[in-house]
């Protein structure tokens, strides 16, 4: 992508030129998402690598790259890449973005970020050594309802913040038969359901609120022990989390891969002292917002939206937009960071980081069945 002095994505104007070119390792559905929110910011998808040469060949026609990529070390070599998306299974995180930075690439990496909070630290240290952008798509910030939301807490618009609760329930493994590679711990981390959407959840409430998580009070569920032929699944399908933040405010959040009905259902809602907002992802054009004296529903507007949230209403009230348009800005905005700008509330590898230390606290607590701190 090369734009300059020109305005993107409902009103950001870029002050500087900049280059997205970019190589994708992992040709997924995420690989796909990725493409498309790169094309409709004008970058190229410069070139792609799969799990095999004649896979990378089909997904280059698929995804409309310039070629495909034999290996991820001629990818890495290749001077057309300014920037690798890494879209791969959980295990292959690090040592694919070690990999990058090394070669001087800036780097979006799926979340999350890492299987462990050690080598995510190791992640986060190289990134700024090298004086490159990391940034992990945790794209609900993206939303112009979550920035509605979150620019209401800041204003002060809610009061005092005094308690905050929600979920995220899928339905996608709900059956004994559903397997993916994510169930496996070696492939995906020790956990699932939470490091997976749960990490989402945690991310959007400290988004909002600007106010961490300190410690966390969780129990654990596998609800099928057996799924898809695997014998012992290690791996959680259900969380439910007790937490206290660093100012004080109490709240709750429960996880799930296994409600049927729910397919992508993550809900937010944030109380203060004066009002309450809710945001749910699945009807994501409106936010609630109530008051002891009644309440109102906000409808996605970028001529009534404040400063902070119109810029991401990238299409007309009226026109609904989501998951994707979520991925086009957030792209947009990194594209801008690798310009050289700070845009507000870009998810980067300190995020991803913070993600991690939360997921290893749900597990330690999980384990102890005991109140946990997060590491900070």
């Amino acid at each position: 992508m090369t734009v300059a002095n020109v305005t993107v994505d409902g009103g950001r104007t870029e002050g500087s030129a900049t280059s997205y070119r970019a190589g994708i390792i992992g040709t997924g559905f995420m690989g796909e998402v990725h493409a498309r929110a790169i094309r409709v910011n004008g970058g190229e998808v410069a070139g792609v690598v799969a799990s095999s040469e004649r896979r990378a060949a089909v997904a280059a026609h698929t995804l409309l790259a310039t070629r495909g990529y034999a290996a991820v070390e001629e990818l890495l070599a290749d001077d057309a890449i300014d920037v690798v998306h890494i879209c791969t299974p959980n295990y292959l995180h690090y040592p694919l973005a070690m990999a990058a930075i090394e070669a001087g690439k800036h780097v979006v990496c799926e979340k999350p970020l890492a299987t462990n909070p050690q080598d995510a630290v190791r992640m986060a240290e190289a990134v700024t050594a090298r004086g490159l952008v990391g940034a992990v798509p945790f794209i609900y910030r993206f939303h112009p309802m979550v920035r509605e939301a979150r620019e209401m807490v800041r204003s002060g618009g809610l009061g005092r913040v005094v308690l905050a609760h929600g979920s995220y329930l899928q339905d996608w493994l709900s059956g004994a038969q559903d397997d993916n590679w994510r169930v496996d711990a070696r492939l995906g981390g020790a956990s699932r359901a939470f490091g997976d959407i749960g990490s989402h959840w945690c991310d959007l409430l400290e988004f909002v609120t600007a106010d961490p998580i300190r410690a966390v009070n969780a129990r654990s569920a596998t609800v099928n022990a057996e799924r898809g032929g695997r014998s012992a699944v290690e791996t959680e399908d259900v969380v439910v989390l007790q937490f206290e933040t660093e100012g004080g405010v109490l709240g709750t959040a429960t996880v799930s891969q296994v409600s049927p009905g729910r397919k992508n259902r993550l809900l937010l809602e944030v109380s203060g002292s004066e009002a309450s907002i809710s945001f749910d992802q699945e009807d994501p054009e409106k936010l609630w917002v109530g008051a002891r004296q009644g309440s109102r529903l906000l409808v996605r507007d970028p001529d009534v939206l404040s400063a902070a949230a119109a810029p991401y209403a990238g299409v007309p009230a009226g026109h609904p937009q989501g998951y994707q348009e979520c991925f086009a800005n957030f792209v947009a905005d990194t594209a801008r960071a690798i310009g050289g700008q700070t845009p507000d509330g870009l998810p980067t590898f300190a995020d991803g980081l913070r993600a991690c230390r939360i997921a290893d606290a749900v597990l330690r607590s999980a384990e102890t069945q005991a109140w946990t701190e997060v590491e900070s």
